[in-house]
């Protein structure tokens, strides 16, 4: 008799019922993040993760290794402890990325504060990420990180566990980091906060990228101003960014979702 086939699919029963509503939230607020990142171009074919901590447990969720952010649905996370065990996952033969939980998983253990971790590899992120220089405050985005934002050196494929230490060192109190040579770290209290940085975070990178390629004269502000921008985006100052925008980016996805030919995020 032929052995059955491994089940590479991406339709997943829906689990909506069978797991508490802080569970539900935090996997409907997770597949969302994942959908984001592909809408903004910030995937990495099947690579990267991001996690998510179920409020009041030990527990994270994190995407199976082998689909694309634009396939992953609240059902289809894996839940897992912060040493990478599987609590639970979908019937599939897709399994996790031991990367996502040495590098996740250190920060959630050490960060009671960090709800969601966000990991990317894009583009303008490596580049900047290659530079000597790092992250220049040559925009009002990029000036939001100045003297927040922590750099980590390259250590190779992330599968270390003795990284973890120095990742978390590195990172500090930060919910920036540049990984050298490799791409950009973000978290936060919630997705939509970690997303929020991301996004900026990236786009500080676009645009440094595209000045430097210019080749011209570079303008910086004095250290005055760029103190007072930073200050201003900190999520104490005037509001903690990302919460306001999550609602205007979950609708988003649901007019997008309408003639994706995927499967809908919430399912």
């Amino acid at each position: 008799m032929n052995a059955p086939l491994p089940n590479f699919g991406t339709a997943f029963r829906c689990i909506r019922d069978e797991v508490s509503a802080e569970e539900w939230q935090a996997r409907l607020d997770l597949a969302a993040c994942y959908r984001l990142v592909d809408s903004y171009g910030m995937t990495d074919l099947i690579y990267n993760h991001i996690t998510l901590r179920i409020p009041g447990t030990e527990h994270l969720l994190i995407n199976l290794y082998g689909l694309l952010y634009k396939e992953i649905t609240a059902s289809s996370l894996v839940k897992i402890d912060v040493e990478g065990n599987i609590i639970w996952q979908p019937a599939t033969s897709y399994g996790i990325n031991k990367s996502g939980y040495v590098i996740h998983g250190a920060i959630h253990k050490a960060r009671p504060d960090v709800k969601c971790v966000l990991h990317t590899h894009t583009r303008a992120g490596m580049a900047v990420a290659s530079m000597q220089c790092g992250l220049l405050p040559l925009t009002q985005t990029g000036m939001r990180f100045v003297g927040h934002l922590g750099y980590h050196a390259y250590e190779g494929p992330a599968i270390d566990l003795a990284e973890r230490e120095r990742l978390v060192h590195d990172l500090g109190e930060h919910n920036a980091m540049i990984l050298d040579n490799h791409g950009l770290l973000t978290c936060g209290p919630s997705a939509g906060e970690a997303f929020n940085l991301m996004y900026n975070l990236e786009l500080a990178c676009r645009a440094q990228v595209d000045v430097m390629a210019a080749r011209t004269e570079l303008k910086l502000p004095g250290a005055e101003v760029l103190g007072k921008t930073a200050d201003l985006y900190q999520p104490g100052t005037r509001r903690p960014y990302g919460v306001l925008e999550w609602h205007a980016m979950l609708r988003l996805l649901e007019a997008e979702q309408k003639n994706s030919g995927y499967p809908p995020y919430w399912n």
